[in-house]
């Protein structure tokens, strides 16, 4: 029998773990829960999933309770997802996105002790970083403990990072670009293991549409004395008009390279190297959103409660294949 999944916030990635679901054979769309008009968004998720699903205030959330088997969060981490996490799951076991990396565990703090409330499952920082990078740090990590982990992002758009702009008083629309530092990841795979800054490592380009009246200079202020985002790297701040940027930011790929260089042994040298070259950010981390979606489902259905990260998930968990399947296909 399906799962019946909710969504809260039907943005990019809201619309993106629309997508996903109908690739999932386990799973169904059964509601969306926006803040936006619902009528005439019940109108855009039919045009893109072709079903028809109710579309509801998110005030409305709360009496679908015991009607869905988890609720995808897709809020933005800089004010959304610090109070609907810890709110919706003391209702309903929740999956999230949230990429604040330096505030995960005062957020999996409030979000378990919702959980545990509610007696129910909570799975947090879910995507590709957090989320499938963090693991692949993990492995490394585990398997080269004479080693130095690297981590370089794009060139691409953070979707966290442009929401963060975009809260700005004064913005209309901006896209943020991290961008690697090529001499910075050549050292790197040339084994010698240098020891890198942040700034060293990556760039930030903003594009910027400001409001009519808006401070340009306030804005740009704003930007790049902003913890947790932009302080601590070179950012770049380009003010452009909304015709120009429709038509040359309208894209959202993105992509990383997790790397650990160690050794073993008397000293042989060994580099581990794990890409992603996403076409679509939100889409991608919508699919990731969704496989722990049921592997969220699977751990309540065994009666656990409380939150999770994507360390505490099973592999197999994710996977719509059983574990006989897995064991004669992947294994």
């Amino acid at each position: 029998m399906s799962k019946k999944i909710g969504i809260v916030g039907y943005g990019n990635l809201g619309r993106g773990v629309a997508l996903a679901l109908k690739n999932a054979p386990d799973m169904e769309l059964a509601a969306v829960f926006t803040r936006r008009d619902a009528a005439a968004l019940a109108q855009t998720v039919q045009a893109d999933t072709g079903l028809t699903v109710p579309v509801l205030p998110v005030t409305e959330a709360a009496q679908w309770q015991g009607k869905l088997d988890a609720l995808i969060l897709c809020g933005g981490s800089a004010t959304d997802l610090p109070q609907q996490t810890p709110h919706f799951a003391t209702m309903f076991n929740v999956v999230d996105s949230f990429d604040t990396h330096a505030r995960i565990p005062e957020h999996f703090a409030a979000v378990d002790a919702a959980a545990r409330k509610g007696a129910h499952v909570a799975l947090i920082s879910a995507g590709w970083d957090p989320g499938m990078f963090s693991l692949n740090r993990l492995y490394a990590g585990a398997l080269l403990p004479d080693g130095v982990d690297y981590t370089f992002w794009g060139r691409g758009v953070s979707q966290g990072h442009s929401d963060a702009i975009r809260r700005i008083k004064g913005v209309k629309n901006a896209k943020q670009y991290t961008v690697p530092v090529e001499s910075a990841l050549a050292a790197v795979r040339s084994g010698s293991q240098p020891q890198l800054t942040t700034r060293e490592k990556h760039t930030r380009e903003c594009f910027v549409v400001l409001e009519q009246g808006a401070d340009a200079a306030k804005v740009e202020h704003e930007i790049k004395t902003m913890p947790n985002y932009f302080a601590d790297y070179d950012t770049s701040v380009t003010f452009i008009d909304e015709e120009t940027f429709q038509r040359e930011h309208g894209g959202m790929a993105h992509g990383g390279i997790v790397l650990r260089s160690g050794k073993t042994g008397a000293g042989n040298q060994h580099l581990i190297e794990y890409r992603l070259t996403l076409g679509s950010n939100p889409e991608f981390t919508a699919s990731v959103l969704t496989a722990c979606a049921r592997a969220v489902c699977r751990l309540a259905d065994e009666g656990q409660c409380g939150c999770r990260t994507m360390f505490d998930i099973p592999p197999a968990y994710l996977s719509d294949k059983n574990g006989a399947e897995l064991r004669a296909a992947l294994l």
